[in-house]
């Protein structure tokens, strides 16, 4: 019997395994419980159930969609050469309000939620000093509003009030397994080579925070490529991430080879501009467990998901995949239409646009 065929009898118990040996065994022998060849064969289902499993599981990790975390980092790495794109640290600046002192390279300031902030400079301050810091947590959550690093958790002397006048920039979540998953088919469906418009994709997405790339070539003439990104949440692009992929790329987008991009390739980042999508159902029919935000609520939280799967990859937004979500909505039992937009058709995206969600209006 070949491991194909074996797959086929759908074996998932002892019982299987046990069953499959006794019914390969003459009816000569009594092969009920008790009998030698009952017990004897049943001990070694046993260890053919504990081998089965592992054969089951190796069978199940050579598909890349089964695979999660370090095993999916690893067949990745090893297969394609494509690594997770780690997390990074929030930066920005705390201002000395009141007092004078000396700051040291590693004094810590810390947000009202208990985020702390290492300072990066050893210096005198005074009232008015900026201190430069990075958030030693790894991630979006290091992205706060102004006025809310306010705290010293170790006393500096001499320093009695601080804050942040600037919003803190820069902090991204480590790229999460579908990303990962999707950026290594990319490798496989998309080879990258000599500069083509997939080496410019793969280029941008290597990146921290960008969730999707277009290269558009000979965008501003001969020799030029325009690359469009958005972040990891398929949103537009902060200037902050467009600038971090030029550096990587083209630096000031001169040509001169000094990124990873050729000599001679003038290239522009830019972010993909929002086009707000809205949807308005009207004739709800509801049970009676629901109401019209919840409905609401749900459709949106489904077409967010939606938006995201074509962001820089689909030139218009379907109005029938919409219309799918909608009646998919718990507790939405039937309406009578619905509009995107304020119309009853697809809605178009350019080249350098990215669709979004905007208001999601359902009325009975």
């Amino acid at each position: 019997m070949t491991i194909d065929e074996l797959i086929k009898l759908n074996i998932s118990s002892l019982d299987d395994i046990h069953n499959l040996e006794l019914d390969n065994i003459s009816d000569e022998y009594q092969k009920t419980e008790g009998f030698p060849t009952y017990d004897i064969t049943r001990g070694f289902a046993f260890g053919l159930l504990k081998l089965h499993m592992m054969i089951e599981e190796v069978r199940l990790k050579q598909d890349v969609d089964n695979l999660t975390g370090e095993e999916l980092e690893r067949f990745t790495f090893q297969r394609k050469g494509v690594e997770r794109r780690t997390a990074t640290y929030a930066q920005g600046s705390i201002t000395v309000l009141n007092g004078n002192g000396t700051v040291t390279i590693g004094d810590v300031f810390e947000s009202e939620s208990g985020l702390k902030y290492a300072s990066d400079i050893t210096a005198d301050v005074t009232v008015g000093s900026v201190i430069p810091v990075t958030c030693l947590t790894a991630g979006t959550e290091g992205n706060v509003a102004v006025n809310t690093i306010t705290k010293m958790p170790v006393t500096i002397a001499g320093i009695n009030q601080i804050t942040n006048q600037e919003v803190f920039v820069g902090g991204r979540d480590a790229e999460n397994d579908d990303d990962l998953r999707n950026r290594y088919y990319e490798a496989l469906r998309e080879p990258a080579t000599s500069g083509n418009e997939a080496h410019y994709k793969k280029w941008a997405k290597e990146i921290t925070g960008v969730g999707e790339a277009k290269a558009i070539g000979e965008r501003f003439g001969q020799n030029t490529v325009e690359i469009v990104i958005v972040d990891s949440d398929r949103q537009p692009a902060s200037t902050d991430l467009v600038a971090k992929v030029q550096e990587y790329i083209d630096p000031n987008g001169k040509g001169h080879g000094e990124g990873v991009a050729p000599t001679g390739a003038y290239c522009t980042v830019v972010s993909a501009a929002a086009v707000p999508i809205n949807v308005k159902v009207t004739g709800a029919k509801l049970d009676e467990s629901t109401s019209t935000n919840m409905v609401a609520n749900d459709i949106k939280e489904k077409l967010v998901e939606y938006l995201k799967t074509i962001a820089l990859k689909q030139d218009y937004v379907s109005w029938a995949q919409i219309g799918a979500y909608i009646i998919s909505a718990s507790g939405l039992l039937d309406y009578d239409t619905y509009t995107v937009n304020g119309a009853v058709s697809q809605v178009k995206i350019n080249d350098e646009q990215v669709a979004v969600i905007g208001t999601v209006e359902v009325v009975v």
